[in-house]
Formats: C-alpha cells, structure tokens, sequence
C-alpha cells in the first residue's frame, strides 16, 4: 500500500514529533526518508530541490502532491486537511510557542553549550514561565483535568496535539523535567498525558522509547543531559 506522505526529517523525536503524531493520529500512511535521502536534498541547490527550504523538517503530501517545510507549517496543511483545526490562531500560536522552547532549550539550536549558570537561570525563570503560560491558557478553556481536551470537546484538535508533543515528548525524553512541568502546568501534564496514551500516538511514541539519540541529538543532546545529571532541574 502506497504511503499518503514522506517525512523529511532525521531519526530523533525533537520537531519530528510534531509531524508524527498528527500522521498517527489520524492514521495516516507515511513512510521517512533516510539519513542520506534528507541530507542529500538538504545540500541540494534551491533550485533543483522539488520544493526549496532550508532544513527540515519537510513533507510531501502524496495525494495532492505538495511539498511543505517549517513545522507550523506542516502541521497547519495537516491539520486542514485532516480537519483538526478548532481555533487556527490559537493553533498557530501554539506551534511558534513549541518553536521558541525548542530554540531556547537547545541554545539556540546548538549555537552554544548549557553551563551551570545559563542552565540554573533556564530552569529557574524561562522554561517555568512557558509551562506556567500555557497552563494559564488551559484553564482558560475552562477544561477539568479528568475529562476533555483542551481545545476539542471529544477528540484532540491540532492544538492539543502541540502541546503534547511539546511538553509529553520533552519529559519523556529528559524525564528529570517532569516534575517541573507538574508543578507549573498539573492541567496540561494530564490533559498531554492522556492524549500520548490514545492507541496511535502511545504505539508510535513506544517504539522510540530505546532509540538513541533520545531527543534532540548531538553536542547540545549530550550537553543537556550533562546539565539535568549535574544540577536538576
């Protein structure tokens, strides 16, 4: 059976995870480029790439042949199209929020390694303000913690899905943030909790468990579980 999508991006959770859980979620068929394959069409002159972007990830829509790059904007054409979108500026604004906790955990995506003192400031101050922030915006929605979803009464919506694969996907993987994201966020860990425990998301989010490297990879990989080993969170 032919795949509906190809998923351009290397084998770490990281941004992949946003893409991957919407395919799961809605049962798409996909299948991932290789190593090779993604840093092949990388290096590819913009002009001779199919479809000209920076870095992944990327994603080719097989059915209506489309090609797409940028996270938000990936998950944007999905949701559409798999009609998942409750709010679309809400939704928005919660992938660019994943991007910018992405950016900052990773230094800037690697531009520097974590210390002790650029560490205990980020734990201390920027990364709780973001769980506090979208905790606050939870419970604006006025959703309980054992029942519903945030943004969709019976099913995830996309917005849902953001804030899963955020804060799910980054506990998960560095399990020593954990108790920081249920000190600041308790309705968001469960509301995330219990979307990473519906059939597909948990089948596929269990079959990365082991795999190494287990979030972001490489110097600043190492360098963060340097830092939760050292000093916690």
């Amino acid at each position: 059976m032919s795949s509906d999508y190809t998923l351009y991006y290397w084998p770490i959770p990281f941004r992949g995870h946003f893409i991957r859980h919407i395919l799961a979620h809605v049962g798409a068929r996909w299948d991932e480029a290789d190593i090779d394959a993604v840093e092949d069409l990388r290096a590819t002159s913009p002009a001779d790439q199919p479809y000209p972007f920076m870095a992944p990830p990327l994603l080719h829509d097989h059915r209506r042949d489309v090609w797409i790059s940028q996270m938000p904007a990936i998950a944007l054409h999905l949701g559409r199209a798999h009609d998942l979108i409750t709010d679309e500026a809400q939704t928005m604004r919660l992938f660019c929020d994943a991007s910018d906790v992405l950016f900052e955990i990773t230094c800037h995506h690697g531009d520097r390694m974590w210390d002790e003192a650029s560490w205990r400031t980020f734990t201390a101050h920027r990364l709780p303000r973001w769980m506090q922030l979208h905790e606050a915006l939870a419970s604006r929605t006025g959703v309980m913690r054992d029942r519903g979803f945030m943004f969709g009464a019976d099913t995830p919506s996309l917005a849902d899905l953001a804030l899963t694969t955020l804060w799910h996907t980054m506990t998960t993987h560095l399990p020593a943030l954990r108790p920081m994201l249920e000190a600041h966020a308790p309705t968001v860990a469960g509301v995330t909790d219990r979307i990473a425990a519906t059939p597909a998301i948990a089948a596929l989010n269990t079959a990365w468990e082991t795999r190494e490297p287990r979030y972001c990879a490489g110097q600043i990989e190492a360098s963060l579980i340097d830092m939760l080993a050292r000093y916690g969170a």
